[in-house]
């Protein structure tokens, strides 16, 4: 650091000093000097000079009236400068080891294990990435797109699948129509529309978070034999309004209120949709599939009425079950709020009319679900009709495009579901799944047991077997024939186990967070943890099982099935 002193006149501001100079004349820009606000009368004056070349000086001037010696020596001392404190190590932003290493063991140990007798090795190959991804999937080393997507990168880069046979499900309609669904719900909440219809539902049935509930489970079962789709029930119309339920009542992700109701209405809402779909032929896509499979297989025809029938009792049974059970061992906080009411009300007179944009949001969501109703008179799909919907949001300006690329959840949903989508048909068409089958069938044929217990053993394995298939469809396309056959042979009455089997390939969707169409949309709200949804899924399978095969066993006799 430079020391300087002046010996030059300079002008200090109130008087200037004699026979000053300044020796070190290479400093470049020239030396500013400031007063620091002491009295003039002050013979001793501090001032302050600032250089870039200099961190910092303290300069001390003596006036011509100073008792010190007539001639002004003004000395200049750069201060020392401070050493910059360390900075704290940032926080590890990558993947999280142990799972990670979890997940890629899993994959490297079943992809050295020899594949048994009749299993091509790329079809071995392919399941060991498939679970690999699975397991990622449950411990989430990272997020589960970036996992999904990792496990397909796997499976081009050990050339195990094409690269357009690893990404042919981003062509599918139902991920897209799981991200159309949360850009609808961006609309819903943003114009207000959705807190507007929650108010609504808390004004009549809030007074408890159960008849809340309660309220939104038969609402969506009214509606589920005229919407075919599952994932448009969920997405297009009850995901928002759930949402909206949840803030209203105080209920967020990310700030520890997810309990007070949000928690127990998503899983609650969840479980109940495929009971809902399992409950008439037109109220999941896939079910006309297994009417199809059955005729083929047995020459029976099920139809609309003897479908809803068959599935009314123990589908009424297990819509008011499965809420209260969920209620019991995973409870909302709030369980009643008898001034909620009163609240909600208040609410909807603050909010005053419906604004623009409400009303054309509510049109929007008229004619897409008049679209999914009518769709197949129409000639249009589930997807086309969101896409037409969102296409209104976007011109009118109620949602913006740059609302739907922050709709990051939106984004990571289509990911995972569609990377999951593309493996378990590529399983499939590999031939893993009918290898299954066939095992399955000599195995238990094989037993020598009643067609009752023969029945119940194939029931459990075709149910189970689902944690491998991301779609209803291809479960039942691969499964169905196979095992309704085996169970006719075995002597399960045919039309009973067609029926069987169609109403469990919808139940047997609540197992996972990719089983059917509704699971990622209201996993992806974020309200629930992965690993209870996985848990509490499995626990009410079984509840279904029994109730469907209990109350339903005894119901189908009544009617005559068997």
């Amino acid at each position: 650091m430079a020391s300087l002193a002046i010996t030059s006149p300079v002008n200090l501001g109130f008087r200037s000093l004699p026979n000053c100079r300044i020796r070190n004349s290479k400093l470049s820009p020239p030396l500013n000097l400031k007063s620091n606000g002491q009295n003039r009368r002050n013979p001793s004056t501090l001032y302050s000079l600032s250089n870039p070349h200099i961190d910092s000086f303290a300069i001390k001037t003596t006036t011509h009236n100073s008792p010190l010696p007539s001639r002004s020596l003004i000395k200049a001392s750069a201060a020392a400068a401070v050493p910059a404190q360390p900075q704290p190590p940032q926080p590890w932003q990558g993947a999280a080891m142990k799972p990670l290493m979890a997940s890629i063991a899993t994959g490297i140990i079943l992809w050295f294990v020899p594949q048994p007798a009749g299993v091509t090795r790329n079809a071995w190959q392919l399941l060991s990435i498939f679970l690999a991804t699975i397991v990622g999937i449950i411990t989430q080393p990272l997020p589960l797109g970036a996992v999904a997507l990792m496990g397909l990168g796997a499976c081009v880069l050990t050339k195990t699948l094409t690269f357009a046979a690893a990404f042919s499900a981003f062509g599918d309609p139902i991920p897209w129509l799981i991200a159309l669904a949360f850009f609808f719900a961006r609309g819903f909440i943003k114009t207000g529309l959705g807190n507007r219809i929650a108010y609504q539902f808390v004004s009549l049935f809030g007074s408890s978070s159960l008849g809340l509930g309660y309220s939104l489970v038969f609402s969506e079962a009214l509606l589920s034999p005229a919407i075919p789709s599952v994932s448009a029930r969920a997405g297009g119309i009850f995901l928002p309004l759930v949402k909206s339920l949840c803030v209203a009542c105080g209920s967020n992700v990310g700030d520890g209120t997810e309990h007070k109701l949000g928690s127990w209405l998503m899983l609650t809402c969840f479980q109940t949709s495929v009971i809902s779909s399992s409950m008439f032929l037109t109220a999941m896509a896939a079910n006309p599939l297994s009417a199809n499979l059955a005729y083929g297989a047995i020459k029976q025809t099920i139809g609309w009425m003897d479908w809803a029938k068959a599935a009314i009792v123990p589908g009424l049974v297990s819509l008011i079950v499965v809420p209260l059970l969920l209620y019991v061992i995973y409870p909302p906080s709030v369980k009643s709020s008898p001034d909620a009411p009163k609240l909600a009300r208040e609410k909807l007179e603050k909010m005053g009319p419906l604004s623009q944009n409400e009303i054309i949001m509510a049109a929007t969501l008229l004619l897409t679900v008049g679209l999914w109703v009518f769709g197949g008179v129409l000639n249009v799909d589930a997807v086309t009709a969101a896409i037409l919907g969102l296409s209104v949001l976007l011109i009118t300006g109620v949602v913006t495009w740059k609302e739907c690329l922050a709709e990051s959840v939106a984004w990571d949903t289509l990911t995972w579901f569609a990377a999951l989508i593309a493996m378990a048909a590529y399983l499939n068409k590999y031939g893993l799944i009918s290898w299954f089958s066939q095992t399955v069938v000599k195995f238990v044929g094989g037993l020598g047991l009643s067609w009752q217990l023969s029945f119940g053993i194939l029931v459990l394995l075709y149910f189970y077997s689902h944690y491998f298939f991301a779609s209803g469809a291809a479960h039942i396309g691969a499964m169905f024939t196979a095992f309704l056959s085996v169970a006719s042979a075995l002597g399960t009455p045919p039309y009973l186990g067609a029926m069987v089997l169609a109403f469990l390939s919808n139940l047997m969707g609540g197992l996972t967070h990719y089983g059917i169409g509704s699971a990622p949309v209201f996993y992806g709200a974020n309200y629930v943890p992965l690993a209870k949804w996985w848990g509490y899924g499995f626990l009410i399978s079984i509840v279904n099982l029994a109730i469907w095969l209990g109350v339903g066993g005894v119901w189908w006799k009544f009617i005559g099935l068997w």
